[in-house]
């Protein structure tokens, strides 16, 4: 074989990759476009995030039915991310009170399809998790952060981050649950905060932590009691 050739052959795989890149820009650009066209129709809404592992016979499940559904009378839509447990709640919640309830579903190859409780017209498919959360944080005007795994946190921090750098404009964060959430603030406060600097004291203030749902829905709403509701980016 010349050495031509085996250049040829060498760098074939690389190529590959590159093409296959491109088309994946578009893939994402689909997404990207779907959601902001879709979003941008339904109005207000509050994100629930929550473990996808919750049972429904866990009080915290319960609660997220109920906060979903206080949150639907008082006329803001619902969001979760389509799949089972606490998520499944929220669009059961939001079902219930006859409001919008909206999934944003991702593909996953270990995880359930949507949960029935979303509205038809209001379920999205995708491929990417980047896109996704950009997705809640642009159309979502309040987090209810109930107890969850990894992918919860991911959600959290990720807001804090983005609203403690002004990236997005402020808006309101409760976590459900003292008892799941209180050692995790407490680490904030005495090591993040306290010994190392590593955040501000009002940082601090960007987060309710509370177990009543008439305190988280009374939260959210007295927050736009002073703002406008709109698309936070």
């Amino acid at each position: 074989m010349s050495e031509n050739k085996k250049g040829t052959e060498r760098h074939r795989p690389w190529t590959e990759m590159q093409a296959r890149s491109s088309w994946q820009i578009f893939k994402i650009m689909s997404e990207f476009v779907e959601g902001y066209d879709k979003l941008a129709e339904i109005g207000p809404c509050v994100s629930i995030f929550g473990s996808a592992r919750t049972k429904p016979d866990n009080p915290f499940y319960k609660q997220g039915v109920d906060i979903a559904s206080k949150l639907s009378e008082a006329g803001y839509g619902v969001i979760s991310g389509g799949g089972p447990g606490i998520m499944e709640a929220a669009n059961k919640g939001a079902k219930e009170a006859e409001g919008k309830s909206v999934g944003l579903c991702i593909d996953l190859p270990f995880e359930q399809t949507a949960n029935e409780y979303i509205d038809k017209d209001k379920l999205f498919d995708f491929r990417y998790f980047f896109v996704r959360k950009v997705m809640f944080m642009k159309y979502a005007q309040g987090f209810v952060v109930m107890p969850g795994g990894f992918g919860t946190l991911d959600e959290l921090f990720e807001a804090l981050t983005l609203i403690q750098t002004e990236k997005i404009h402020k808006f309101p964060i409760v976590l459900v649950g003292t008892s799941y959430w209180e050692g995790l603030w407490e680490w904030v406060k005495e090591t993040m905060l306290a010994k190392e600097a590593n955040i501000s004291p009002e940082d601090l203030d960007l987060v309710l932590i509370t177990d009543s749902t008439e305190e988280t829905v009374k939260h959210i709403d007295d927050f736009y009691q002073k703002f406008n509701l709109s698309p936070n980016f």
